[in-house]
């Protein structure tokens, strides 16, 4: 049997010149695949660590859910559907 891997989950780009583009403890984790977090224009409902600008630009500097190895891809792929559902044509 064929072992079944999940590479398209992870990716990280060490050359990067921003890279780690936020603080975290365990490097060899930081996954670099939503490098633009798709769940952005979900403002508040995104479900990350993030916070607002005193001229309402949400900064997501504090936010690692995207970069977090296994967890991140989750959250995003349970999340993107409400991004789906607002920019759909009825």
């Amino acid at each position: 049997m064929e072992k079944k891997t999940f590479n398209y989950k992870f990716v990280q780009n060490k050359e990067c010149e921003y890279f780690p583009c936020h603080k975290i403890n365990d490097i060899e984790k930081f996954n670099c695949l939503f490098c633009y977090c798709p769940l952005y224009s979900l403002g508040d409902q995104c479900g990350g660590n993030f916070k607002y600008t005193k001229t309402g630009i949400k900064n997501c500097t504090d936010c690692n859910l995207p970069h977090i190895k296994d967890i991140g891809y989750q959250h995003i792929q349970e999340k993107i559907k409400k991004v789906l559902e607002n920019v759909k044509k009825y």
